[in-house]
């Protein structure tokens, strides 16, 4: 491929690059999503494939993301949308598993309370029933047994404290890496120049209306429906090519 083929970001040396095959932009995010483009998530198998070749990657290198394109370049602002848009999407998934991870410390520290008062509750329980029942065998018996469920209480707070947290910190970590990958596009040399045309995402409402659509002035359309953004734009210029309504 050639160098004008090639649109976004450009990928520093010695940098992990993630490689993505799709024919179109919209492959990559989730089609029962139904929100704007640059706040949709991605595609599950996509988001999973991102992720695990991440995870997969050399301790401490720079992720990068080269999605291989098999069609022609479209509008000039297709691989900054959609950088901003995989940006943000693992900028979510990093302040969700920050939350995750403050919720499960939260659940230890209680749990680490409740686990404590019942030990000593436990302890203090077994110590009655040894003076109650002093040089029996069966007194020594329950006192054992209500000392080990006390203990047993304190497995939950123990469990996350020393092995709950730290794979939820490694997680946000990882997706804090990926919301800072640049994002680089590389197009088909022989494709369709107009095959763009198709994979909506890629088209801003700016674009479609100074290039495809209708006048600002045209009836039934408003101002509303040319800021909704890539998909307004999509419904746009199928309205164009589909011509005048019938009678």
């Amino acid at each position: 491929m050639n160098d004008d083929r090639f649109a976004g970001d450009t990928l520093p040396p010695n940098s992990e690059p993630i490689e993505v095959r799709v024919n179109e932009l919209r492959r990559i995010f989730n089609a029962m999503d139904g929100s704007p483009f640059r706040e949709r998530d991605l595609d599950p198998d996509a988001e999973a494939f991102i992720v695990g070749w991440a995870r997969e990657a050399p301790r401490g290198s720079r992720l990068a993301l080269l999605v291989k394109l098999n069609r022609a370049p479209g509008p000039a602002d297709e691989a900054a949308a959609l950088r901003d848009a995989i940006h943000d999407f693992f900028s979510h998934r990093a302040r969700a598993s920050r939350a995750r991870l403050r919720q499960l410390l939260r659940i230890g520290e209680i749990s680490l309370l409740v686990g404590v008062a019942f030990l000593a509750m436990a302890l203090g329980i077994g110590d009655l029933i040894a003076r109650a029942m002093k040089g029996q065998r069966l007194g020594e018996l329950l006192r054992e047994g209500v000392v080990i469920i006390g203990w047993v209480a304190m497995w939950r707070p123990v469990e996350i404290f020393l092995y709950g947290w730290w794979p939820i910190r490694a997680e946000a970590r990882l997706y804090v890496r990926l919301s800072q990958m640049p994002v680089r596009i590389a197009y088909k040399e022989d494709a369709a120049p107009e095959g763009w045309r198709g994979d909506w995402p890629t088209v801003s409402s700016s674009q479609t209306v100074q290039q495809l659509g209708p006048p600002l002035h045209e009836p039934g359309l408003t101002g509303a429906a040319l800021e909704r953004g890539p998909v307004a734009a999509a419904a746009l210029d199928e309205n164009r090519d589909s011509g005048p309504p019938k009678g």
